[in-house]
């Protein structure tokens, strides 16, 4: 019986990411014991330390843990502020359309760090997320990240305004998420021309 239970859960192992849904499910109910956040522009801080399975070869954090725990992060996030509960009620799923990273000095073994996220703006189809590792040791900014959230069978708007009771307007963007969002577009529109789909829809 011992043996058909270590092979379930080796099979289990070696099939999923079992991590990760663990980790999630972990987030999910540290948030709910939390205090609600109520100002969903506000930037949130999760901390973090870097332990030994995401270590490279190099000794320091590997560049894949990075996105992983922006996921984290915006999970806790969207959880606090109400986002999460937002998109169940709405019947809206949200899924990651563009993430670019920029690592600016790596994070060394033991190192504890900060993530701090928050929500920059939004158009009719995406709210863009702004996340900062930054280092315990001299607050230095080791990693930031951009992300585009799109939302899917409804808009951003429509969940500002179901947790605000209210219209509430979107922030000016910054110069770099401008920028940003220029490269995102102008990339899509290369791919599609590479793809010949700008040929069919003529």
């Amino acid at each position: 019986m011992l043996l058909w239970v270590l092979g379930g859960l080796l099979l289990l192992f070696c099939s999923l990411d079992v991590w990760y849904f663990l980790r999630g499910a972990a987030v999910a109910i540290q948030a709910f014991f939390e205090p609600p956040i109520r100002d969903v522009l506000k930037e949130h801080i999760v901390s973090g330390r870097v332990l030994p399975h995401d270590l490279d070869y190099m000794g320091h954090m590997n560049n894949s843990r990075y996105l992983r725990e922006c996921d984290f992060a915006r999970f806790h996030h969207y959880s606090r502020n109400g986002i999460f509960n937002a998109t169940r009620v709405l019947g809206v799923t949200m899924v990651v359309g563009a993430s670019t990273i920029r690592y600016r000095r790596s994070l060394a073994f033991g190192e504890a760090f900060e993530i701090r996220t928050r929500i920059l703006a939004w158009d009719e189809k995406s709210f863009y997320v702004e996340q900062r590792f930054v280092s315990k040791r001299d607050g230095f900014i080791s990693a930031i990240m951009l992300c585009r959230q799109n939302v899917v069978h409804s808009s951003p708007e429509k969940i500002m305004e179901y947790l605000c009771k209210r219209k509430v307007e979107c922030p000016e963007y910054p110069e770099d998420l401008k920028h940003w969002i220029s490269y995102i577009e102008a990339s899509s529109q290369a791919l599609r021309a590479e793809s010949g789909l700008e040929e069919k829809n003529k």
